[in-house]
């Protein structure tokens, strides 16, 4: 499934992009409800994995590359959530403001769900955010 932004991500980035509002990081965070995103999700839509050694993780900035270009791209370097116990199933991944915790977007893995069931499990996710002038 292609990532899915929701309006209030749109809305944001038109208020970055004309200097309106200042930026702030994002949260990359695992989700644990059978949900499938939409655009008019909202952060309380989504159950967030807990226990068992998962930490959500803050994104740096710095750490995205760009890739000027149509499309144009933005890439995050793989992040690997690694867990120390059962944690159940994994649908997904949520991106929320760390200051507003505005949902961003939302992805629901492809093989979903992913059953965290042992020490030494890990889920893997690259973010490759590609804008498209059609």
């Amino acid at each position: 499934m292609a990532v899915v932004f929701t309006n209030a991500a749109e809305l944001q980035a038109l208020k970055n992009f004309l200097n309106n509002e200042t930026p702030e990081s994002l949260v990359l965070k695992l989700y644990s409800n059978d949900v499938t995103p939409t655009n008019a999700d909202v952060s309380g839509d989504y159950t967030e994995v807990s226990g068992n050694g998962y930490n959500a993780t803050t994104l740096t900035p710095a750490n995205f590359t760009f890739t000027a270009g149509d499309p144009g791209q933005a890439a995050y370097p793989q992040v690997t959530f690694s867990f120390t116990g059962a944690a159940g199933n994994v649908y997904g991944y949520f991106v929320v403001g760390a200051t507003s915790g505005n949902l961003m977007f939302a992805n629901r893995f492809s093989n979903a769900p992913i059953n965290i069931a042992n020490n030494g499990d890990e889920i893997r996710i690259t973010l490759t955010i590609t804008l498209n002038n059609p």
